[in-house]
């Protein structure tokens, strides 16, 4: 779900993790395909602001 946008500590609550950290280490995985992907958003945002 942290992959798909939902807010990680929404998903720490519903998780029932104290610690942030655990659910960053157990829900989320680097990859090149999900960092281009987040780069690509920076841009637009960029773009958008002007």
């Amino acid at each position: 779900m942290a992959n798909a946008g939902m807010d990680v500590k929404t998903l720490q609550y519903l998780m029932g993790h104290s610690d942030v950290g655990v659910t960053l280490n157990i829900y989320t995985h680097a990859s090149y395909d999900r960092a281009a992907e987040q780069m690509a958003k920076l841009v637009d945002f960029r773009d958008a602001a002007g």
